[in-house]
């Protein structure tokens, strides 16, 4: 994009609206978690969770620059960060016991985040430069997972089943740990997206009906 001074920095077509949505409601999920409206919060979550799960689609339906694919791969991770790193961080840390060990394991959990984030970044990029298409597998765990995990352990505390605080911090280590482990994991397919789907459908039924 030339820099001709008359327009601002960035893109704004059709192929980053849902990305921009998505870090915006990862952002009041967090201001939600501050105030401990928990439920709102999973619901931003949640909502986070499908942008990011379609914004891809939407961007691969337009032939893009160089430029503007890298500016997607940057603008991608960075909400992501916010929305999976930062949110369920803040989630945990205002629902646990606020103490220094909670503290830790949340700050680790966003560094964990971050790091993995920022390495799918430069392998991306990478790939970018010698193939086409789109990425068949992952390393490590996407950190999208977040959104589905954590509204179930939410519901299912509600519920009266899994009452210990502890779950949560317990939930944020081992997603640490995924994150930055070099295990492949396939993409998910359309079979995949629908049961991804299927789940968080299945998960706003049980906040509608268990809510409270």
């Amino acid at each position: 994009m030339p820099e001709n001074g008359r327009k601002p920095i960035g893109f704004y077509d059709y192929t980053v609206i849902l990305t921009y949505c998505g870090m915006m409601f990862g952002f009041v999920g967090v201001l939600l978690a501050l105030q401990q409206q928990f439920w709102k919060t999973m619901i931003c979550l949640m909502i986070a969770g499908g942008c990011d799960m379609f914004d891809g689609l939407v961007a691969s339906t337009k032939e893009r620059s160089k430029q503007e694919k890298r500016f997607g791969i940057q603008i991608d991770s960075m909400s992501d960060l916010i929305n999976f790193g930062v949110l369920p961080a803040i989630f945990v840390y205002e629902i646990s016991k606020k103490n220094m060990v909670i503290s830790v394991i949340c700050s680790l959990y966003v560094l964990s985040a971050l790091i993995r984030l920022a390495y799918y970044n430069v392998s991306e990029e990478e790939r970018q430069d010698t193939e086409s298409g789109s990425r068949k597998v992952f390393l490590g765990l996407p950190v999208t997972t977040a959104a589905l995990l954590f509204p179930l352990l939410f519901l299912l505390f509600d519920m009266g089943i899994f009452r210990n605080i502890l779950n949560y911090p317990m939930a944020l280590i081992l997603l640490g740990i995924l994150f930055l482990a070099p295990v492949e994991i396939k993409k998910p397919g359309m079979t995949g997206k629908i049961i991804i789907i299927v789940i968080g459908l299945a998960e706003v039924f049980g906040m509608i009906m268990f809510k409270g």
